[in-house]
């Protein structure tokens, strides 16, 4: 493959130029009807061709080769490209950006990454990704519910948000701030709790301020020698489960960090809502995942950019192994039918390149279609937008994107992005 994460300048300027342009706040008008040589059924691979979509507002009112055309409606001919849903990540940090994650939460105030946080937001949109699950400000506490709201208004550009506030961590932990001048007191990157009855208080904090659900980091740090993987836990099975009861009581669920065992193992049977990440799940775990249709969020993309950008040869090299190891791992989780949901933990490499994570799942084992099951029908589900997202079909949200060639055969393709339409509105076109 050509290289992964090369940005053509071109790419970029026509971004940041449409991003400006008075279209992008523009109302869908009452009927649109897309033309393309081919349309994708994401839930069966069938292609139709021509494909076409009659858009009603901001939902789909009939999809077919040849929808019946009103009299008034627009008609956009995109020609030889394909549509398909809007794509959606179910893993991402708009609050980060390239770059050493300590250095950004300490030196930029939460203004600073709120504002890049609006800019994450339009790059990912402009890549055809109408909707997101942001996993944790890192340490910018609940403006990501600010930025979801500013996106629900209309007011600013992005993706579809499901938000979590602050992730929550253990005093030493993951996101605990480690390796800093103590003497500074260096605030951690998480809200911080020790014990069932803190995190359902930290619970409660996080979505009084606005949280769709929460982000709980179940282990950390990794380490990997001799091809043998380890990762201690961070809360029990039994505080996880209060975690669990405490979201549920409000109609919310969990998420969690958790890279293997026994740490993944406690978060399935406490009941999450996925594991992300995922290096490393016994037998056991995946056996409950699949029967209770808990989701891994696999997250390759993340570690391919790590790897290809260490500090040190020795960092590149530790990437790479554990690269190796979660390869292997997955094909594992792909033979015990786990349920697979889209995340690339976007915001360490650029926002708006995510779709390489389509592509390494495919290299990992998955089908063309499957992949794209991942970051449609799949993660629409486990972001509980399964009714109105992750398909083209009447009544389901007008979210809709175009792609060159058919990328049954090559998935690459859903890194060319041509077309987004997102609620009906037309958000980039050729």
């Amino acid at each position: 493959m050509t290289a992964a994460w090369n940005i053509p300048r071109a790419f970029a300027l026509s971004a940041f130029a449409l991003a400006a342009a008075p279209s992008l706040a523009q109302h869908a008008p009452d009927e649109v009807v897309l033309h393309a040589a081919r349309l994708l059924d994401v839930t069966d691979g069938k292609m139709l061709s021509p494909g076409e979509v009659l858009v009603r507002g901001e939902r789909i009112a009939a999809v077919a080769a040849k929808v019946e055309r009103p009299a008034d409606a627009r008609v956009i001919d995109l020609g030889d490209t394909t549509l398909l849903p809007g794509l959606i990540d179910a893993h991402v940090h708009l609050f980060l950006h390239p770059g050493g994650e300590a250095e950004q939460t300490f030196n930029e105030s939460v203004a600073e990454r709120t504002i890049r946080a609006t800019l994450a937001a339009r790059d990912d949109l402009l890549a055809g990704f109408t909707a997101e699950r942001d996993m944790g400000t890192e340490g910018a506490g609940a403006a990501d519910s600010a930025v979801r709201d500013a996106i629900e208004r209309g007011a600013i550009p992005g993706p579809r948000l499901r938000v979590s506030g602050n992730a929550i961590d253990i005093l030493g932990g993951h996101e605990d701030a480690i390796g800093l001048n103590p003497e500074q007191n260096a605030l951690p990157n998480a809200t911080q709790a020790n014990s069932a009855e803190q995190l359902v208080t930290a619970l409660r904090g996080q979505f009084k301020l606005g949280a769709d659900f929460i982000k709980i980091y179940e282990t950390g740090k990794d380490r990997i020698a001799g091809g043998v993987f380890s990762t201690p836990y961070q809360f029990s099975e039994e505080e996880l489960g209060a975690a669990v009861r405490e979201a549920a009581r409000i109609g919310r669920r969990v998420a969690v960090h958790a890279t293997g065992e026994p740490g993944a193992g406690f978060a399935v049977r406490a009941g999450v809502a996925s594991i992300d990440h995922g290096y490393q799940l016994d037998a056991a775990t995946m056996k409950l995942m699949r029967e209770k249709g808990i989701f891994v969020v696999p997250t390759f993309a993340v570690l391919e950019y790590f790897a290809a950008h260490a500090a040190t040869p020795q960092a590149a090299e530790r990437y790479r192994a554990i690269q190796a190891y979660h390869a292997a791992q997955f094909r594992l989780q792909l033979a015990a039918h786990v349920p697979v949901a889209l995340g690339s933990d976007v915001g360490p490499f650029p926002h708006g390149t995510q779709a390489r994570e389509f592509e390494l799942l495919v290299d990992n084992g998955m089908t063309p279609l499957a992949a794209i099951q991942a970051g449609t029908t799949n993660a629409a589900k486990l972001l509980a937008w399964e009714h109105d997202l992750g398909r083209l079909a009447p009544g389901y949200y007008a979210d809709i994107v175009a792609v060159p060639d058919d990328p049954l055969q090559d998935v690459g393709v859903l890194r060319q992005v041509l077309f987004v339409m997102k609620g009906g509105a037309v958000v980039r076109q050729p």
